[in-house]
């Protein structure tokens, strides 16, 4: 069974950076995607940022390009996403996410197995 922790929510003022992590247990197998999401209070669940396992392929949010940065240190089978320039629109539930085995990353959501519980981020104006 793969079980995903996150770590590192927090509340921070607008322009302000935070570091999310990820630890992951459990085979995930060697071909695979792994995600960050986010929910925000009456909205639906999106996709932040993907990267496939092999290859380090990454695909981001318009929302967030060029201030979000997704990463996985396979070594210590952690997963990333540092977040700059946050502006109060981020405020979410962020979730990370691993799907089962597969050739390609996608950002639909049902494609991804075993997600977190989720850490929570707040930005103030």
């Amino acid at each position: 069974q793969v079980q995903l922790v996150e770590a590192g929510g927090d509340s921070v003022q607008t322009g302000g950076s935070l570091r999310l992590s990820c630890v992951v247990s459990g085979d995930t197998g060697s071909r695979y995607c792994m995600g960050w999401f986010r929910q925000a209070p009456g909205k639906g669940r999106e996709a932040v940022a993907t990267i496939y396992s092999i290859g380090g392929a990454t695909y981001y949010s318009d929302s967030v390009k060029g201030r979000f940065t997704i990463s996985q240190d396979n070594a210590k089978n952690t997963l990333n996403l540092q977040m700059n320039s946050l502006k109060p629109e981020d405020t979410a539930m962020y979730y990370c996410a691993t799907s089962r085995p597969r050739f390609y990353c996608r950002t639909n959501s049902d494609d991804f197995s075993y997600w977190g519980q989720g850490t929570q981020v707040t930005v103030s104006s």
